[in-house]
């Protein structure tokens, strides 16, 4: 592996659940292209996107700073799945699943961030 943050097991739990979302948003109908599904997609990959800049950083602070970046995008993916849920695009079983994978990975970055 080239890049540190490909050994980081957030990051690899972090891809898989946008490439997840990525799934479910595309049942999203047409209507939300440009507002839901665009959110959820985006905060998805951020998600992602801040664990490896943040990993490549110079110092544990900056890090620090991405990883919270890192939770905050889970956590507006868990909005964005309440959303989803209350207006019928996802199902039950969906909500669910992806709520729990979503709070065991801010979890898991909240822990790594706090052994910096």
């Amino acid at each position: 592996m080239a890049f540190k943050f490909e050994e980081l097991k957030i990051w690899q739990i972090s891809l898989k659940l946008s490439n997840e979302i990525d799934v479910v948003a595309k049942k999203f109908p047409s209507i939300e292209l440009f507002s839901l599904t665009n959110q959820i997609k985006k905060a998805a990959d951020s998600v992602n996107l801040n664990i490896a800049e943040g990993c490549i950083g110079q110092s544990k602070a900056e890090f620090s700073r991405f990883l919270t970046y890192s939770v905050r995008s889970g956590l507006e993916v868990v909005s964005c799945l309440f959303m989803a849920s209350s207006r019928n695009y996802i199902t039950e079983p969906e909500f669910k699943r992806l709520y729990s994978e979503y709070e065991q990975l801010c979890k898991m970055i909240s822990k790594l961030k706090s052994t910096l």
